[in-house]
């Protein structure tokens, strides 16, 4: 994808089992083949990372994604979530790096992990309000103090 492509990031609320992921890569590669928007093919990708996020994204240089195949991308998922009882859309979930492991909780357990030392501003954190390639490669795994969730962290 171009670094303009257009991405979205969907975080589940837990990690994937191996054949939530071939589900989900069979479904995520259907689902870009016959997506459009107002009938026009969209050049677009899909992926699952860290058997816990699943990456869409779209090439708008050759067709624009319209707010009808936006909802359409969010209807895919929405249908993942209920076919394998999962949560894509907790944007108050925290997933953060815990050694070469990925750890995830509540904002507000991660506010109290802050409190007492166990997370930095040094912890890499996700950004799944990156929205963008470039942004993707750059801002989507990045300390603490340089995410949203920095208000955590004690002064």
């Amino acid at each position: 994808m171009p670094s303009n492509a257009r991405v979205w990031v969907y975080q589940s609320n837990r990690i994937l089992s191996e054949i939530e992921l071939k589900a989900i890569e069979n479904s995520g590669l259907t689902f870009i083949n016959k997506w459009t928007a107002h009938g026009a093919s969209l050049k677009a990708s899909f992926d699952v990372l860290y058997n816990r996020f699943v990456v869409i994204a779209v090439d708008e240089a050759q067709a624009l994604a319209s707010g009808c195949s936006v909802d359409k991308s969010v209807h895919f998922v929405k249908e993942l979530e209920q076919q394998l009882q999962l949560n894509f859309f907790d944007r108050m979930q925290v997933v953060y790096r815990k050694g070469n492991e990925l750890a995830s909780c509540s904002l507000s357990e991660f506010e109290k992990l802050a409190s007492q030392n166990l997370v930095n501003e040094s912890t890499i954190v996700f950004n799944n309000m990156v929205n963008n390639k470039t942004a993707f490669d750059t801002e989507w795994e990045v300390p603490l103090k340089q995410s949203w969730q920095s208000r955590v962290l004690v002064s």
